[in-house]
């Protein structure tokens, strides 16, 4: 299949990258960060998640990130929503249109994520999706642990697909497929993307894909050999999971980028701009940017 000409970047270092920083990051700083990728040309950039503070307390100041973002036209600001609590958070906030629901490949994950089975999670879903979709707003999925597992090993590519289908099936509009502990390889990323494309439209599909073992940009290209136009990334490599023991961050969005402007693929985003977004937030977490791109270029904190 020959590649996509244009490949959609779904930046998600505001929720996926900061919601496993050890210290807090002011929603000021965050609504700066949220801005700035917008301005750079990111058209779908995840701004926060309504799960308890007390899990996962770097998204408590989401609903006042949301209200300090200024809003670009055309960009959305999708927030993560893993049960009905967090919906009703969502909608009092105001200003949101598009959520996240995930669910897992693996059932340890599962289990050790979100204290459910996969099967449970999927019913939890259900009227958060539902509910979503009257009121109006987009409704995305995720599915962690597409090729490995900290727990399980190596994953079956049809129990992704199985778990896929039935968040298609809820209504999700596009599903990301994660590999959330960076083991997966390019042969083994095909054979799952081929196996998801049996239930899964591949234009449905989105590349999710940690660097742990630094095979992410490997990966995103052997998956848009496979037709997969929608890739999720992580400005200056922010990231990693508290409930995957030695994940490291997303696959820097800079990096990225660098890719496929070098491939003459159109993604519509401005590779200076995003670098000086990732410094930014470096900077405020005190640390380098995990781009290899944005230090190549001086781009470092």
């Amino acid at each position: 299949m020959p590649l996509p000409k244009s490949v959609k970047m779904v930046e998600v270092g505001p929720r996926d990258g900061l919601q496993n920083e050890p210290t807090p990051v002011a929603p000021a700083v965050k609504a700066r960060l949220v801005d700035m990728l917008a301005e750079a040309g990111l058209t779908a950039i995840e701004s926060g998640s309504f799960v308890s503070p007390k899990w996962v307390p770097q998204m408590a100041g989401t609903p006042e990130v949301l209200a300090a973002i200024t809003r670009r036209p055309g960009v959305s600001y999708p927030v993560l929503v893993p049960n009905l609590k967090g919906l009703e958070a969502a909608e009092q906030a105001g200003g949101v249109d598009e959520i996240a629901v995930f669910g897992a490949a693996s059932e340890s994950f599962s289990q050790k994520n979100i204290n459910c089975s996969i099967d449970e999670s999927l019913a939890r879903f259900a009227p958060v999706a539902e509910r979503a979709l009257a009121n109006g707003w987009r409704v995305r999925g995720y599915v962690s642990c597409v090729l490995g597992c900290p727990y399980e090993g190596e994953i079956a590519p049809a129990k992704v697909a199985e778990v896929a289908q039935k968040l298609l099936a809820m209504g999700c509009y596009e599903i990301s497929l994660g590999d959330t502990v960076g083991t997966g390889t390019p042969v083994k990323a095909q054979a799952m993307i081929e196996a998801v494309a049996q239930v899964v439209p591949v234009e449905k599909l989105a590349a999710h894909f940690h660097d742990t073992y630094g095979q992410a940009l490997a990966n995103i290209l052997a998956v848009m050999e496979k037709g997969v136009a929608v890739v999720d990334s992580s400005v200056a490599g922010l990231g990693g999971c508290p409930y995957a023991k030695g994940a490291s961050g997303n696959v820097a969005s800079e990096d990225v980028l660098y890719m496929l402007d070098g491939m003459g693929i159109e993604t519509g985003v401005d590779i200076d701009r995003l670098i000086a977004a990732g410094a930014y937030i470096s900077g405020e977490l005190g640390r380098p940017t995990g781009s290899k791109v944005a230090r190549a270029r001086g781009g470092c904190a």
